[in-house]
Parts: structure tokens; C-alpha cells; sequence
């Protein structure tokens, strides 16, 4: 079932200066795809269009209706004066979500993620690792539809990287789809169903990894490996 289509066909932070030009995919229930591209590719300002943060944008981007979505950002965003539970708090109460549900399902995901002794502290005091937990929390308590997530890596450790990657599989099991953007190929070739490659603000690859070398010319190639033969192709294009 689609939960998300997206037709991009220009969008920038200035008139008539885009950044993006041609981006298309849909996003599918149960799936994860993989926003891959390097610095200054584009893949922030398509998840910017996408949340509907650009003013200077043409094309559609339709979720379908009633789907609810989670956006958890690259860098961690709190309000200076709330505890990690009045965030909790915030956030069902923006929800409508049921008290003595929600209360469960916080008190659980704060012990699964060892913030259990955290939950009455402030998170602009947490470490990097502990925030990006912490944001996981609040996007997984609304229980979405859609996750967006901008580079999830970034500042944890194995085990919280572990731990990360069951979440999302877990919440895959139940239908949400997800779209995550990342440098971390690696990980991404084991765990994303498609891969969007994103490279000089354009869509130059998309589909399977089976779908990548093909349009790559590389049948055994990895997803490193076939994305580095795009960004040599760009450039020898020049």
C-alpha cells in the first residue's frame, strides 16, 4: 500500500535558484528506503519538500489520507525548559494519545533504551547518543505511519546502533514505512528494501541493490561500490 508519493520536480531555499530538480519515488508500507548521497547532494533539502519546509518548490508530495508521520532530525531538537517526560507528555497531548496507554508505552521504550533514570532531566544535557535515543522515543510514541529520519547514526555506539535498527524493524513489521537518509552504506546495503541515490541535487539511481548495478553497469558491485561509480561519472562528465 502507498503511503507516501513523491514528484519533485524543482525546489530550493531561493526563486528560481533549485537545488533538487526530478526527484520521484514512492514509499511503500513495511518499507525502509535509503536516501544515499554526499554532502551537499540534496538529500536534506528533499526531506525539507517533503516535510513541506520549502517555499520555493514545484511538483506534488501526497501522503495518503489519515497517514501520520515522525520526522527525527539529524540534529536533536528539544525544548530547553521541558524533561525528557513533559517532552513525552507534549507530545501526547498533541497526539491525543490515551494517558495510561502512552504512560505504558513511554515507561517501556525509556527502560528498552536505558533513559528509565533520565526521564525527569533535561535533554539538552544528554550526550549525542542519548538525545538521538530520546528523539526515537518521541517519534515512535505517536506510533506513525511514516518515519523520516535524517542520519540516525550519528553519535551512537554499537550497542545503541543495535538496538536503533530493531526499533525501526520492529515498527516495519507492523506496516510504518521508512525513509532515512545516510552515509553509513554499509549498514544501509543490509537493512534498506530500495535506495534512492542522490547526487548534484538530481535522482541518478533508484530501486533494489539488484536495480543499482544494473543501472550502475556493476553485476557484484556494493552499494559503495555503485555509488562511487555514479559520483566518477558525474565528474568525468565535466
Amino acid at each position: 500500500m502507498k503511503l507516501l508519493n513523491v514528484e519533485i520536480a524543482s525546489a530550493g531555499y531561493e526563486n528560481e535558484k533549485p537545488i533538487i530538480h526530478n526527484i520521484q519515488f514512492d514509499l511503500q508500507d513495511g518499507e525502509l528506503i535509503g536516501l544515499i548521497g554526499p554532502n551537499g547532494a540534496g538529500k536534506s533539502t528533499t526531506i525539507k519538500t517533503i516535510l513541506g519546509l520549502m517555499e520555493h518548490q514545484k511538483g506534488a508530495v501526497e501522503f495518503k489520507e489519515g497517514v501520520k508521520y515522525s520526522y527525527i532530525p539529524e540534529r536533536p531538537i528539544f525544548y530547553d525548559e521541558l524533561t525528557l517526560w513533559e517532552h513525552l507528555d507534549f507530545t501526547a497531548a498533541v497526539e491525543g494519545l490515551p494517558e495510561l496507554h502512552y504512560k505504558k508505552k513511554a515507561e517501556e521504550f525509556l527502560k528498552e533504551y536505558n533513559l528509565s533514570e533520565h526521564a525527569h532531566k533535561f535533554p539538552g544535557t544528554f550526550s549525542k547518543g542519548m538525545q538521538q535515543k530520546a528523539m526515537l522515543i518521541l517519534a515512535m510514541i505517536a506510533n506513525p505511519d511514516v518515519y523520516i529520519i535524517d542520519e540516525p547514526f550519528i553519535g551512537l555506539d554499537p550497542n545503541a546502533m543495535k538496538l536503533f535498527l530493531e526499533s525501526i524493524d520492529r515498527e516495519r513489521q507492523r506496516g510504518a514505512g521508512i525513509l532515512m537518509s545516510t552515509h553509513v552504506l554499509d549498514t544501509a546495503e543490509k537493512v534498506c528494501s530500495r535506495f534512492l541515490i542522490v547526487h548534484e541535487g538530481q535522482l541518478k539511481a533508484s530501486g533494489t541493490l539488484s536495480d543499482i548495478r544494473r543501472q550502475c553497469g556493476l553485476p557484484a558491485g556494493s552499494l559503495y561500490e555503485c555509488f562511487h561509480q555514479i559520483a566518477e561519472g558525474n565528474r568525468n562528465e565535466k
